[in-house]
This record gives structure tokens, C-alpha cells and sequence, in this order.
């Protein structure tokens, strides 16, 4: 799959469990922050986009998980965001940054809501994709 926008970070001590692995829900943390990176990078705040009553919510989720993360580990979270319909969709995967190795493939649907009220988008938000 062709990604059209990476961030990197590492994996804090907290964010593990037990195991020693990322807690499966701190992925979804990593994924979410690359969207709002995402779209802070193209020249939108979130918090701006939210105060011009314009929200992106998560609709569905879907993740499938490949190799753990660990303490320590650096990691690379890339994401190809399209629109389908009236959903915003993110396609995203995170990779261990030494080996490029896969950890995890997700598909994000988000909808929108303008004033509180469903949209089926919005034009601030199709620039975005373009």
C-alpha cells in the first residue's frame, strides 16, 4: 500500500503491559495522533477544525495485529486517508522503524458532523485529500 504521510516516535515503558508488549489499545493512541499529525502537517488544527464546529468522529475500527511492540522500540506510523461516500476513511499500518517490520495494519472510518449534525463532509476536510 502507497502511504502518503509518516510520523515517528518510540514506545514509552507505561504503555506496556505484563507481557511487555504495547497494551493492544495504546495502537489505537499511536494511530490517532498520526491522523491529527496528519492534518496539522497539511496547515489544520484539530482543536481549530472542533472550535469552527466541525468534527471527524471515529465511526468503525478495524485493526489486525502483526508483531509487538516494545519498550524502547522506535516505530513508524504512515497512513492514506480517502474519502468513500460519505466516510472519511484512514488506511493505516505502524512499523518497527529498525526492520520495517509490520506490527499492526488498521482501516479507520470517520464521519463528520457539522454543528452537531451528521454532513456527508465537508470541503476544509476533501482539501485535505486532495
Amino acid at each position: 500500500m502507497e502511504y502518503i504521510f509518516e510520523n515517528a516516535d518510540i514506545v514509552r515503558d507505561y504503555e506496556c503491559d505484563l507481557q511487555g508488549i504495547v497494551n493492544n489499545a495504546n495502537y489505537q493512541h499511536y494511530l490517532e495522533h498520526s491522523r491529527h499529525m496528519f492534518i496539522l502537517d497539511r496547515g489544520v488544527s484539530f482543536a481549530q477544525l472542533h472550535a469552527d464546529g466541525i468534527d471527524v468522529v471515529v465511526a468503525r475500527f478495524e485493526i489486525s495485529y502483526k508483531t509487538p511492540l516494545r519498550p524502547g522500540d522506535r516505530y513508524l506510523c504512515r497512513l492514506r486517508p480517502e474519502k468513500q461516500g460519505v466516510r472519511y476513511v484512514f488506511h493505516q499500518a505502524i512499523f518497527r522503524a529498525s526492520d520495517n517490520q509490520l506490527c499492526i495494519r488498521a482501516k479507520v472510518d470517520c464521519a463528520v458532523t457539522v454543528d452537531g449534525r451528521l454532513v456527508s463532509g465537508h470541503p476544509k476536510l476533501d482539501a485535505l485529500l486532495a
